[in-house]
């Protein structure tokens, strides 16, 4: 006799009520960024880009580096609950991959002026819209199979192909740097 399929919630769509109901979905859902109707990601990208410049102003360096690794940390937690929460598996609603992997990518790059930023925000975005190569692969790495239930594999796969883009977009800066 085979088990009994998992009962997964029915999908939601978050609201901002659904955002702060728990602190996870406030995290992964960046505060609300992650409800616009248009690009949500492109609003997590964008508020993780103001968010970082506020937080330079009082953190040095190595304090915004450990705000990172804690950023990962607690993000894993809050993506993986809120997709179970959602019943989806990577919601495009949830936008703190993209947070704090464009805040590796401005740790990684700064300082810098204001057009070096724009053109670190552009290529993330290109890499973690478009998924080309390696992004692709790290998004394909960790879906679950047909009839398996979300986890925390799944959870780190929603950061994950972010991490391959941020690593994607400092390679051509870095490649960009070295040949001009």
């Amino acid at each position: 006799m085979s088990p009994e399929p998992r009962m997964t919630p029915p999908l939601l769509r978050p609201s901002v009520r659904f955002t702060f109901s728990h602190p996870a979905h406030a995290i992964a859902l960046g505060f609300g960024t992650g409800l616009s109707p248009v690009a949500p990601g492109t609003a997590g990208t964008l508020w993780a880009w103001l968010a970082w410049l506020v937080l330079q102003l009082w953190l040095p360096a190595d304090a915004l580096g450990w705000v990172i690794a804690a950023a990962l940390v607690v993000g894993w937690w809050a993506c993986t609950r809120t997709a179970d929460h959602l019943g989806q598996l990577d919601p495009g609603n949830i936008v703190w991959d993209e947070v704090v992997a464009f805040w590796i990518v401005l740790w990684l790059v700064m300082p810098a002026g204001f057009w070096a930023q724009v053109v670190a925000f552009g290529l993330f975005r290109f890499f973690d819209a478009v998924k080309p190569g390696p992004v692709g692969w790290a998004d394909r790495l960790f879906k679950p199979r047909v009839g398996q239930a979300p986890g925390w594999r799944q959870g780190f796969g929603i950061l994950f192909d972010d991490l391959v883009a941020a690593l994607c977009t400092l390679f051509v800066i870095a490649l960009w740097r070295a040949l001009f």
